[in-house]
């Protein structure tokens, strides 16, 4: 039996205000009463925020579970840790944040003493935090360095790939990750202007794209959009850390605890339906909705980047 949710646009759109007229946040989270609703997280729970960011989903999460239940926020953003320790410092007593990949979820839970736990949450893909920090070269709308390094501790950024991979691997990255028609004259445009002089920031790279393109063409997005999310990926080996995971994150559910899986294009969505299938199959997890849910339109009219947000939900089957 599948779950019908219903949630209320006003309710939504009262709880968006709220976050950014007491100035808790600047980036607005995207579905979070959604989310908070399909978890169910109670009072004692144990939830785990895999990727917390500024903390807009661990606040009502936080609310619910507290005094006796705890949340362990983790994020590979710095950035991103800080900001939530400073938008949750009130509920800090029943918080644990980490400064990680949410791949190695075990090490973080075996590090606190956790072995089982009542709920995850993975909001994915890259977060307005990143897309609105100039400096971090995520964002097609600034002029900045090549980065996009969602863990600035590591080396390879987004100027390494650009000026050192082989055009044929270029290509291949262009057309897996960015889903990209032309990623081959992309590459070969980008290899004849790092010939030259490397290509160090954001506007140059956009800037070669659109010189790549096929002339005449109309794009609904800009045309250098598929180019910068398959770059993005690759630095990051998001789909990578995606399916180790999901995969390694079966074992930590109690019986009966929910996953909640945001994802924002369809190579993301793909892994998590794909995921929630096979574990479906073996019977270790039942889907609670039949295709994922989209923002209402009251979300999309005060958050356009929730566009393409799917969630996913299953719960962890009681006998395993």
């Amino acid at each position: 039996m599948f779950i019908k949710l219903r949630i209320n646009v006003d309710d939504v759109a009262d709880n968006r205000a709220a976050f950014v007229n007491e100035g808790i946040l600047q980036h607005l989270p995207v579905m979070v009463k959604e989310v908070t609703a399909f978890l169910e997280p109670e009072q004692g729970d144990v939830v785990v925020d895999a990727t917390i960011g500024c903390g807009g989903h661990a606040r009502p999460i936080l609310e619910k579970i507290r005094p006796a239940g705890h949340l362990i926020g983790i994020d590979r953003d710095q950035q991103a840790i800080g900001y939530a320790r400073e938008n949750l410092k009130e509920f800090k007593e029943f918080l644990s944040l980490a400064n990680e990949n949410f791949k190695d979820l075990g090490p973080v839970l075996e590090k606190l003493d956790i072995k089982k736990i009542n709920g995850i949450l993975f909001d994915l893909g890259v977060s307005s935090l990143q897309l609105d920090t100039r400096e971090r070269g995520f964002s097609i709308k600034y002029d900045a360095p090549l980065d996009m390094r969602m863990d600035t501790r590591q080396k390879i950024s987004a100027f390494e790939l650009v000026n050192n991979l082989p055009q044929e691997e270029l290509s291949r990255i262009l057309k897996i990750y960015g889903e990209e028609r032309h990623h081959a004259r992309i590459a070969r445009t980008i290899a004849q202007h790092r010939a030259k002089n490397p290509i160090s920031t954001t506007r140059e790279l956009a800037e070669i794209v659109i010189k790549a393109q096929p002339p005449h063409r109309f794009h609904r997005i800009h045309p250098a959009t598929r180019t910068f999310q398959a770059l993005r990926i690759e630095v990051n080996n998001e789909l990578g850390s995606i399916e180790a995971a999901l995969n390694g994150c079966v074992k930590f559910l109690s019986p009966g605890a929910r996953i909640c899986v945001l994802t924002y294009h369809s190579l993301e969505d793909r892994i998590a339906k794909r995921f929630i299938k096979g574990m479906e199959g073996e019977g270790v997890l039942r889907r609670l909705i039949k295709k994922p849910l989209r923002p209402s339109q009251g979300e999309l009219a005060m958050n356009p980047r929730a566009r393409s947000a799917k969630l996913r939900v299953a719960e962890k089957n009681g006998a395993i």
